[in-house]
Formats: structure tokens, sequence, C-alpha cells
């Protein structure tokens, strides 16, 4: 599993002319660090406009899915109104649709609303997911009945215990849910194709492909060196909070 990240990041450091040589060199002869300031400083390919592009996206899709889908999840798990269940059993059966199925639909309404080679269009169709709400809709099922008729027996009311019981027990389940959001939308690659043309507009992994139209030809070390600098942040998050990510996952499959 290391290996390919292992030679993406010796690639970076070496030599244009040595990237294909085989058996590859998994230590590089010549420390080449000056891929990296030439792929962040260069001016023909933003890298850090793309950079700030896919932190922006990324970042308003993960914090609009926190707050849709706990409170859809909320709802699901512990309020009563009619077809509750029929509604959620539909709106799981949207797992099996791949978002390649409904992107003409959304792409006219985006072109609707003006919304092409803008953010928005990659920001508010998927500022809600249905993994989501499933994920912290089991969670919430596993708070104790007692709890939330205690709360309701002290005049508490539903928004109450969302937001002052509900939510800061779910640390755990938002945690695995940002960090995947976060993750799956910093490397989306096929959204940015569709909806966005321009460069000010471009995400990373657009940004990644631009360069390698300007590098890939003569030098795949500096290629490497781009995908470096887009793999390494959310492999550091990754890292640091898989124990979130699977005790996360591990309370909201206690109870189904």
């Amino acid at each position: 599993m290391f290996a390919p990240f292992v030679w993406m990041f010796s690639t970076s450091l070496q030599p244009g002319s040595e990237a294909f040589k085989v058996p590859p060199k998994w230590i590089p002869t010549e420390w080449m660090f000056s891929n990296y300031h030439t792929v962040i400083f260069e001016k023909e390919v933003p890298f850090i406009l793309f950079g700030w592009n896919s932190l922006k996206v990324a970042g308003l899709v993960t914090i609009g899915q926190l707050i849709t889908c706990s409170l859809a999840g909320f709802a699901f798990a512990r309020l009563r109104f009619p077809g509750k269940n029929w509604i959620f059993v539909v709106l799981l059966s949207g797992l099996m649709v791949p978002v390649q199925v409904m992107i003409i639909p959304i792409y006219v309404i985006m072109r609707t609303l003006g919304l092409i080679d803008t953010h928005w269009a990659l920001i508010l169709p998927w500022i809600t997911n249905i993994f989501g709400v499933f994920l912290l809709r089991q969670f919430f099922l596993t708070l104790p009945k007692d709890l939330i008729d205690a709360a309701r027996i002290d005049g508490a009311n539903y928004w109450q215990i969302y937001a002052k019981i509900a939510l800061p027990l779910a640390k755990p389940s938002l945690a695995a849910l940002a960090v995947v959001t976060f993750t799956n939308t910093w490397n989306n690659y096929f959204l940015p194709l569709v909806f966005i043309s321009s460069k000010e507009n471009m995400t990373l992994p657009l940004g990644i492909r631009s360069l390698f139209n300007v590098y890939g030809g003569g030098n795949i070390a500096l290629v490497m060196a781009g995908v470096s600098v887009a793999v390494l942040p959310v492999l550091i998050i990754f890292l640091l909070a898989q124990k979130r990510i699977i005790e996360g996952m591990l309370r909201g499959s206690i109870k189904g």
C-alpha cells in the first residue's frame, strides 16, 4: 500500500531524467527540492490558487453535510412523522444510483441557475449526503431513550435536545463524516471536469491535469511534486483522524 506513495515522493525529489528508470530508484541520488518551488510558484500553473479553490469547495461541502446530515439523521432517529420508515428506505435507495447517472439533470439545473463555471456548482448539489444521513441516524438510534425522555420532562424541545445533547455525543461520528467528506471532495476530479472550464476556478485535480499538460512530456518529477502537494494534506488528516473514523463508524453500527 505504501509503495506508490514512496515512489511518488521519491520521484518528486529526483531529476526528471531519472523518473522512468527501471528498476526505480527509491532513494534519490540528487535531492531536487527545487521541483516543489517550481510547481508552487510557477505562474503558468497557479497551484496555490488551485489549492485555495479546493480548500474552499471541500470546506463548504463538509460544513454543509455536517449540518444537513445531522439534522436529517436526528429526525429519522428520534422524531415521529407519517411514512418515516418508507421515506428512509427510498432515501437509502439513492445510494445505488451513481453520480454519473444524475449528472445531466444536475448540469441542466446548474445551467438554468447560471452557476456553470462557478464553485457553487460544486457545492450546492452536494451539501447533503445519503451516507451521512444513514451514519448519523444509526448513531442517534444508540442514544438511550431515557436520556431523551429526561430532557423532555425537563422542558427541552427537540431543537434543544439536538443541539445540547445529541450533537455533543455525536462528535466521533461527525468527525468520521467530516474526514470522509473532505477527502472525497478534495480528490474529486469528475465534477470539476464537468462544471469548471476557466483556469481561475479550477480545483487541484484539474490543476494537476493542467500541470501534466505543461510538464508531463519532459519532466514527470515536477508532476509528481504537484501530486505530492495535493495528496499530503488529506493524507496527514486521514492518518491523524483514523482513530476517530473507526470509532465513529463502529458507534453508528451498534444499532440498526
